[in-house]
């Protein structure tokens, strides 16, 4: 913003910086970096509410509402997002203070050099402090509230019953103890297991599958549960693993397949809801990473992962044993001829001795499974 002609009122000015990107980016920011906790939430959703709360406080000034007149819904309902997300009051207050800090340095330093007077400024900023002060006790109260409501819906101790059954199992445990988080002895469950998601989306996803009668909590830091069904629609930026359903004494054994799928998944970059099922046969490889080398060092040892081109027959080979060993499927999810599919083949078998290329040829199970595993563990080293 710069000097041209009269200096604009200080209303305008904040409305240039409201609606200016790079001003709102630094006051989203300087939120983040001011409170760690504000930090694991999306950027997109501190902006949004840093968006929000600056609009809301230019209407107010505008309007010259006195702040202990003003309306502050959108302030408490954001102190109890924040609560439901896990982040502690003081954590919310750092970044709140953090963006109003910035909020300020940017006032002053565009109002100067918009010619803007001093006194002015001043005024306005005064004004501006009246209504950040106003809406932090607001932020405050809000938060307050939820965690009064959270903790008369037993959040802290649904979490402790979830890290007894899926650790321990239901033995012990009270069948009221259950009842009170709506599960029963003799029901079946599925086990879920998720990499741990940003606040927004753990709460999103909690509310998702108690709307399926689920208990999600957080267990050796992963997001975990219990439901009796799954959603119509699971997650498709989050990945979550599940299991069938079995009884509660079969929890900890599903929760620990689970954990170990989910590694496996992440690894592969996977995203969505999957299966333990799905995942069975990678799951049960990726936990055996010494014959996987010995392995690699048998059938693919005449290959150098330096080499694109090595690598480039290993990934058609890898597909080609993916489709079925049809080259035509191959060639059409490579998006390459057949020929292509073939050639790359036959220069693999020259290189390492296999699989076998011939047209209509079909490795043997075990045989197809030693080349998949090898080649997989061969194409994942950095």
């Amino acid at each position: 913003m710069t000097r041209t002609g009269s200096a604009p009122s200080f209303g305008a000015l904040l409305r240039d910086l409201a609606a200016d990107p790079v001003a709102v980016g630094e006051v989203v920011g300087a939120a983040r970096a001011h409170s760690p906790e504000v930090a694991r939430l999306p950027p997109a959703e501190v902006h949004r509410q840093v968006v929000l709360l600056l609009t809301s406080g230019l209407g107010a000034l505008e309007r010259r509402e006195d702040p202990g007149e003003r309306d502050f819904t959108e302030a408490r309902r954001l102190g109890a997002d924040r609560a439901a997300q896990g982040v502690s009051v003081a954590g919310l207050l750092c970044g709140v203070q953090g963006g109003r800090d910035r909020a300020v340095e940017l006032v002053v330093r565009h109002g100067r050099a918009a010619g803007i007077p001093d006194e002015v400024l001043l005024e306005g900023l005064l004004t501006i402090g009246r209504y950040a002060a106003a809406v932090e006790r607001a932020v405050v109260d809000g938060h307050r509230a939820a965690e009064r409501e959270l903790a008369a819906t037993g959040a802290p101790a649904r979490a402790r019953l979830l890290r007894r059954l899926l650790l321990g199992g239901p033995a012990g445990v009270p069948p009221a103890e259950l009842a009170r988080f709506g599960l029963r002895p003799d029901g079946r469950y599925h086990c879920l297991v998720a990499e741990q998601p940003d606040p927004v989306r753990a709460h999103a996803l909690h509310r998702q599958f108690a709307g399926c009668g689920g208990v999600l909590g957080t267990v050796e830091d992963r997001l975990a549960g219990l439901t009796p069904r799954l959603p119509a629609a699971g997650p498709v930026d989050l990945l979550v693993v599940v299991a069938p359903v079995r009884p509660l004494d079969r929890t900890p054994a599903m929760y620990a397949l689970c954990a170990a799928a989910l590694r496996t998944a992440a690894h592969r970059r996977l995203r969505g809801l999957h299966l333990v099922t799905d995942l069975a046969v990678p799951t049960a490889l990726a936990a055996q990473p010494a014959l996987a080398e010995l392995l690699r060092g048998v059938l693919l040892g005449g290959l150098d992962p330096a080499d694109e081109f090595h690598r480039e027959l290993a990934t058609t080979a890898l597909a080609w044993l993916d489709h079925g060993q049809r080259l035509d499927q191959t060639a059409a999810g490579l998006h390459v001829h057949p020929n292509t599919v073939r050639y790359r083949l036959r220069r693999l078998r020259e290189l390492t001795g296999g699989p076998p290329v011939e047209e209509g040829a079909r490795c043997p199970v075990p045989e197809t499974v030693r080349w998949w595993w090898a080649l997989r563990t061969w194409l994942d080293r950095p």
